[in-house]
């Protein structure tokens, strides 16, 4: 069974910056695609970032300059810069990534920036 794990969420003010951290853990063989997602209430999720086993990554236009997604292989662990916050920044981050062929998911960590 593979777990993720997010951590590094919490409330800042307008133009502050946030690191998202999420380690995998448990019986992982592979892992491919890792990223993040973002939801707000009544709305879907949003695909924020994601990092290739390449190291190429995709970025949200709304995020695009502000954010950068990395990861250390060796430590099965994504991470989300987040700069020059805004406060339609807010949302709960969840962490997704492709393990040993399957989709897997964190539960989230609420990120919420005030103005």
């Amino acid at each position: 069974q593979v777990q993720l794990v997010e951590s590094g969420g919490g409330l800042v003010q307008s133009g502050g910056s946030l690191r998202l951290s999420c380690a995998a853990s448990g019986s992982i063989f592979s892992i491919n695609t890792m990223g993040w997602y973002r939801r707000t209430p009544g709305t879907e999720s949003e695909l924020v970032a994601r990092i290739f086993s390449d190291g190429r990554t995709e970025n949200a236009d709304s995020v695009k300059g502000r954010f950068t997604i990395s990861r250390d292989n060796p430590k099965n662990t994504v991470y989300l810069q987040m700069n020059s916050l805004k406060p339609e920044d807010t949302a709960v981050y969840y962490c997704y990534s492709l393990v040993n062929g399957r989709d897997s998911w964190g539960h989230g960590t609420q990120v919420t920036v005030s103005s």
